[in-house]
This record gives C-alpha cells, structure tokens and sequence, in this order.
C-alpha cells in the first residue's frame, strides 16, 4: 500500500470529460488509458501509443487514423474498443466542460462530431478543420479529457441526457492501472490496483492519498512513519526533514510558471518605457534564494523548461538605476497601483517583494489580498493594475501558453475571451497573434520550434508580462519507495511503477 499526503481540495470531479484541477489530473492520470501518453519513466521520450498501437496521417495532415491495441479490457471486463474512443470523444465535445476547449480548437462541435470522429472496425478516425501539426493533436489527445471511458458502464448510468456525467463525477470506467475505490471531498481517494492492467499488474496494490492541508501535519506523519509521500512541504519542513535517515527529499521541475501582468488599459502603465522599467524593479534572484528557496527557479519565458521551443533566456535582473531611467524617459514621477493577489503565502510574500523594490523608484503598490475566486474575477474583468498570478499548462505542447499569453485576435471589450492572458491585460500583441497561428500549424518539428523560440523573445521584449519563476515540487519521501515520477512539466503522477 502506498499512502501520500497532498492537498486534494481542488477535486471538484473524477469524470475526465470535466476534471481541470491539479489532483484531479492525478487520480485521472493513473485511472483512464488515453490513444497516446507517456512512460513515467521516460518523460524526455514524448508522447508514445497507449490504447493506439499505431497511427496514420492523411495526405493533407487533417485526418489521424489510430489503430487499437487488441485485449485490452476496462476495469468492468469489458473490451477497449474504438467505439469506447469515439463515445468517449464525441462525449466530452457534447458536453462542453471547462476543459472542453482541448478538443475543440480542432474544429470538433457537437454538431459535427458524427462526421468528424468516427469508430470502423478496430480503428479511430478524427478529422480536424484544418493541417495542424501531428504533434500538437497528439499531445493534446495526453490530456486528462483524452480518458477513454467504458462506454457500455457509462451509459448504464447516464440520468437524461446526461451522457453518465453524474455518475462519474464518483465513480470510474476506466482501463488504467488503477480503478476508484471511493472519494470523500477534501478527506481522501482510494484506488485499487487494476491486476489484468496491460502493462503488468502494479505493485502497489492500494494507493490511499490523504488531505493534509498544512506542511508541518505532512512533515510529522512522514516522520512518524504514517504515510510514504508528503507532496507540500515548505522550504522549512524540507529542510527540517533533510538528511534524516530513511527520508528522501526529491526534487521536480514542474510546469507551473509564476508572472506578473499589467494592465494595459492603465494610462501609465500601458507606456513601453514604464513595462520595461517594472521588469528590472523585481529582485527576482533574491526571491528565489530566499522565501522561495529550493520551491521556484529563475525562469523568464513563457514556455515552462522541457516544452519544445523553451527557451533559457533571462534578460531582466533587478537594476534601480536602469529602471529609475527608464521612469523618467517615460515621463513619470510617481505612480500608485493596486496589485489583485491571491491568498496563498508564496504570492503574498511575492506582492512584498515587489511592494518594496517598486517603492524605491517612487511607484507605490497597494497590496490587495483575496480568495482565488474574487481575484480571478476582477482579473478576469481587466479590474486589476497588476495581477501576481501562476499559470500551469492544460496540455505538454507549446502552443498551450503561446496561445494565451502572445495570442489575443480580438482586444475589444466585447470579445470577452476571459481564457485568454494577453486579453485579461487589455494587449493587442500584434504581429505575436499572426506568428501564434502559424507556429501551430507548421509541421516541421524543428521549423515549429524556431518559431516559438522566436515568439518569445519577441513577447519579452515589449509584452506587458514579466514572467520570474518555474515551480520545482520537493516531495518528502520515505526512502524504500522508488519510481515515483510526479509527471515534470508535461503530466500527472504516475502509481503503476512505485515499489516499496
């Protein structure tokens, strides 16, 4: 059995049609098979067939033709069929979720499904509305809406016309290496092992993950010996825990990015000499050493490290003279800002960083703290200044961030396209839009990552966003437990692979 603490408060449902929040992904991850996904072991290798054992693409690169992989069973006993592919995609067009927009930025809609994704025999069909890069299709089919679902049991389930959405909001149909065995909202998840798993039957036999809210709880119950993992640990309790004999503390590079953004519909702070000045007010090497020490890296670029076209480029460092300068070339004095932060410690004290060093070239910034929710309204309202935000990928392709942060066709007021980062900031990013779209569609893997590389230096240049770290998870672990993978920048956790 393995036994983790984390907080899973975020869990809204296990349904892979509608599941969007970080320990959803989790339990999803490790319970539904997807068409193409990763090797836990082998992140670096990319994508590679999960319930497809092959694929075709067509001439005009529109149409992807997978082939099943025969004998797979789901949880129920029931075959994985392409039938299973086609309900299960079709599905979570239909019924529009948050997360429905992976999907459907393809061109799928529910009107269309029918002749866009379609089950013949031991293959699947999906036809996209134009050539995208084969690669982008793919990787987005590895996200969390791309489960495969048991048609069969679903639909045994389904209330009205509700395509099963009720029932697997607690319940699973999956084929993973684990099924759910039960889950009490903000208590704990149970999984069971799936043993006719077709990759060999897991280890762990059970894996129980536990809400711990505070770091020094986790701390004591790894100590003591009550649980293998303890996924939130703060930099004190990871140093306390350092070195302690049968403990292990990992390190992970995650794709969690934390920014800043400006307003552009302020009057100052939408002056290009004033963007600049406020990218070399942040003591972004000072945070890192200090509060959020071992937790966040120095990272200056939208694309999270190990995304195709990352680049390492870091042009701005904290420079009060340079930043005084480029002030008083803009014409500006003194200025006073309201900063929309979220309740959370390392934000906070990221809002104080910035209070303090903003200060010292005359710009004051009032702090205003609230819930996620009332923050994210105001941001999404473009009624903030400044914004302290993270943002985490939604699929392991790098047309996920450009096209939020570098891409926003329509600024008015009227688009109202909240999903959009460049937008919620009130930026025209000009030419990036253009670039943006044409980087998703360009087939050449190498080609494809020039052009983002590029977007990027261009967006660090002149966009309204100074982008400062990448998250690096520390997870305490008890040192017999091996193979765990958390997933890096591009997925989930993995259990199939843990011993003890």
């Amino acid at each position: 059995m393995l036994v983790i603490a984390n907080r899973i408060d975020d869990i809204t449902t296990l349904d892979p049609a509608e599941s969007f929040e970080f320990a959803g992904s989790d339990v999803i991850r490790n319970v539904y098979g997807r068409l193409v996904n990763f090797d836990p072991l082998n992140l670096e290798k990319g994508y590679e067939p999960d319930l497809a054992e092959s694929w075709t693409v067509s001439e005009d690169g529109k149409t992807i033709t997978f082939t099943m992989r025969e004998g797979v069973k789901f949880h129920s006993g029931n075959p994985v069929t392409a039938e299973d592919v086609e309900f299960s995609l079709r599905r979570a067009v239909i019924l529009a979720k948050t997360p429905s927009f992976i999907l459907t930025q393809f061109g799928f809609t529910p009107e269309n499904v029918s002749e866009t994704i379609v089950a013949d025999g031991n293959t699947i069909r999906i036809t996209t509305d134009k050539k995208y890069a084969t690669s982008f299709v793919l990787n987005c089919l590895t996200a969390t809406i791309g489960g495969i679902v048991d048609k069969k049991l679903v639909m045994e389930h389904e209330e009205g016309d509700d395509l099963g959405n009720n029932w697997l909001k607690t319940n699973s149909a999956g084929s993973g290496a684990y099924r759910v065995v039960s889950w009490k909202p903000s208590e704990s998840v149970t999984l069971q092992a799936n043993e006719n798993f077709f990759r060999g039957a897991p280890a762990m036999k059970r894996v129980i993950v536990r809400h711990i809210q505070e770091s020094a709880t986790q701390r004591l119950l790894l100590e003591k010996g009550d649980i293998d993992i303890a996924r939130n640990l703060n930099p004190e309790d990871i140093a306390g825990i350092s070195g302690k004999e049968g403990i292990t503390v990992d390190s992970e590079l995650r794709g969690r990015l934390m920014y800043i953004s400006l307003n552009q519909s302020h009057p100052v702070l939408s002056k290009p000499k004033v963007v600049e000045a406020i990218k070399y007010l942040i003591d972004y090497t000072g945070m890192q050493d200090s509060f959020l020490k071992g937790q966040y890296t120095v990272h200056q670029s939208f694309l999270p490290k190990t995304y195709l076209g990352a680049i390492e480029d870091k042009p701005y460092s904290f420079n009060l003279e340079k930043a005084k300068a480029l002030l008083k070339e803009a014409g500006v004095e003194s200025l006073e800002i309201e900063a929309g932060v979220r309740e959370a410690q390392e934000r906070v004290e990221i809002a104080q960083s910035l209070q303090n060093t903003f200060a010292q070239a005359g710009i004051k910034l009032n702090i205003t703290i609230g819930t996620g929710k009332q923050t994210l309204t105001r941001y999404r309202a473009r009624d903030l200044d400044l914004y302290v935000g993270a943002w985490g990928p939604d699929y392991p392709d790098p047309q996920t961030n450009a096209g939020t942060f570098a891409y926003n066709p329509d600024n008015s007021e009227e688009a109202k396209a909240t999903g959009l980062l460049a937008w919620r900031n009130a930026w025209d990013p000009g030419d990036l839009t253009a670039k943006t779209e044409a980087a998703v569609i360009e087939g050449d893997r190498e080609v494809r990552k020039k052009m983002y590389e590029d977007i990027q230096r261009e967006f660090q240049a002149r966009a309204p966003f100074a982008i400062m770290f990448q998250k690096i998870e520390q997870t305490g672990r008890k040192s017999n437990v091996k193979n765990l993978n958390l997933g890096g920048a591009i997925t989930a956790v993995a259990y199939w692979p843990v011993t003890k």
